[in-house]
């Protein structure tokens, strides 16, 4: 199994040089220090991440990942897996929500296939064929991928940094489409975090009370044929999806390039677990887009540290609450790249009260 580089290489570190310019910068702009709160700590970060003075989000490439889940055998969501392959149709076709989003955006978009059930035809606008196959296996009763399809589901993730990177873009968004990976993630989660399922598991696409008990329950066969082990890569391996597995590359691919990740609901999130408890390294990477409704959020947010730019509910997927997000840290940027400084400005900075 041959991993990219960035999964087992050390990942660069933010200049620490423009950041303390840029949080010097922030103090002498025409406000009381720390007033404009988070917006200040994003474009410090992204001064850092970026290596310049005026950070930027105006260049934005938004990447979903599509692959259908083998566990989808045990009846775990509400829709059927055709919905997968019909989506990426969707996608091809401008109609979903990520499209109107990267629209307004003026953001770049493109949908990875890495395999599903429906058949997509090859020659769909914007659509990168990478399949590995069909589905995962269903990690209720064997490993979700073997180590050449795990492998080829990073290298996929990884690429897509790589094309965001040649388009000098100045974020990524990875978002996710796969029916039954709710399950997936909250699988990942609940291994990675000593969780138990009924504390992570949620209605993803709409279950009622008695199927996300029936969910759960699956959750807790995978466990249990899983075991103990918490290594990252065998945690993916066995209880992952393809396009968790490309997000996770995604976003060490992006890192390894420089390229500051906007990281959206609980899909990308648990993607995120998988990425930092490999490369510990990535966490001064990322900006987190929203908190979702799915349960199991919170708790992976908390379990990385974060604190998402937006709660509005959304439970979506596809990148769309990191989109969303990212008219703040575009906010952010004008404000740091914008606004005046007090002595510019004529204005007493209360030094000499």
């Amino acid at each position: 199994m041959t991993l990219p580089v960035a999964w087992t290489h050390p990942l660069p570190e933010p200049d620490m040089a423009f950041t303390e310019r840029a949080r010097e910068q922030q103090n002498q702009l025409t406000k009381p220090p720390g007033s404009l709160g988070r917006l200040e700590n994003a474009a410090i970060a992204l001064c850092g991440q970026q290596r310049r003075q005026t950070p930027s989000a105006d260049r934005v490439h938004i990447a979903v990942f599509a692959g259908d889940h083998g566990v989808c055998e045990e009846g775990i969501s509400a829709f059927p897996q055709a919905v997968t392959a019909q989506m990426i149709a969707n996608f091809a076709g401008g109609g979903a929500a990520i499209n109107v989003l990267a629209k307004q955006l003026g953001a770049s978009l493109e949908v990875v296939n890495l395999g599903t059930v429906g058949e997509v035809p090859a020659d769909l606008p914007g659509v990168v064929q990478a399949v590995i196959a069909p589905s995962t296996g269903n990690i209720a009763v064997e490993p979700a991928m073997t180590g050449r399809q795990l492998a080829e589901a990073l290298s996929a993730g990884d690429q897509a940094a790589a094309r965001a990177a040649e388009a000098s873009a100045d974020l990524l968004i990875a978002g996710d489409m796969g029916i039954g990976n709710t399950t997936a993630a909250a699988a990942i989660a609940c291994a990675l975090l000593d969780e138990a399922p009924e504390t992570l598991v949620g209605a993803g696409t709409g279950l009622d009370p008695e199927a996300i008990k029936h969910k759960a329950t699956v959750v807790g066969r995978a466990l249990e044929r899983h075991g103990k082990n918490r290594d990252p890569l065998a945690v993916l391996q066995s209880l992952g999806g393809f396009e968790i597995a490309a997000i996770a590359g995604a976003y060490l691919g992006a890192a390894a390039r420089g390229i500051p990740v906007v990281v959206d609901g609980f899909i990308a999130s648990a993607a995120a677990l998988v990425a930092v408890r490999q490369q510990p390294a990535l966490s001064a990477w990322m900006h987190f887009g929203h908190c979702s409704a799915e349960q199991g959020h919170r708790r992976v947010l908390a379990a990385l540290d974060a604190e998402p730019l937006l709660d509005l509910g959304m439970r979506l997927g596809e990148g769309s609450g990191a989109a969303t997000a990212v008219t703040l840290l575009r906010s952010a940027c004008a404000l740091h790249n914008q606004m005046a400084s007090f002595a510019d400005a004529g204005v007493s900075d209360g030094s000499d009260a």
